[in-house]
């Protein structure tokens, strides 16, 4: 089993800061990929960014220089950095990690939300 525990959300005014923070635990393989994904009221879940174990990096256009993820290998933990924030940007943010052939779980999800 995984377990996936996230931490950072909160309220922020539009072009204030956030950062996220997601803690993996479990049997982790070496090799997977652990993102972020997000789901506005009325809107279906989507994806905001994505990190291989290998560093390789995916985002959103509508996140592109303003979003940071990060990871660190040792501590199996991932980050989403936001910046610029803009009211857009609120939602429920998910922790997802592709654990290789265990398949993939998910995080309880934090809220976000951007407003003056």
């Amino acid at each position: 089993q995984v377990h996936l525990v996230e931490s950072g959300g909160g309220l922020a005014q539009p072009g204030g800061s956030l950062r996220l923070s997601c803690a993996a635990s479990g049997r982790i393989f070496s090799s997977n990929v652990m993102g972020w994904y997000r789901q506005a009221p009325g809107k279906q879940r989507e994806l905001v960014a994505q990190i291989t174990s290998s560093y390789g990096t995916n985002y959103a256009d509508s996140v592109k220089g303003r979003f940071t993820i990060s990871r660190d290998n040792a501590k199996i933990t991932v980050y989403l950095q936001m910046n610029s924030l803009k009211p857009d940007d609120t939602a429920v943010y998910y922790c997802h990690i592709r654990n290789g052939i265990l398949g993939e779980y998910w995080g309880q999800g934090t809220q976000v939300t951007v407003s003056s």
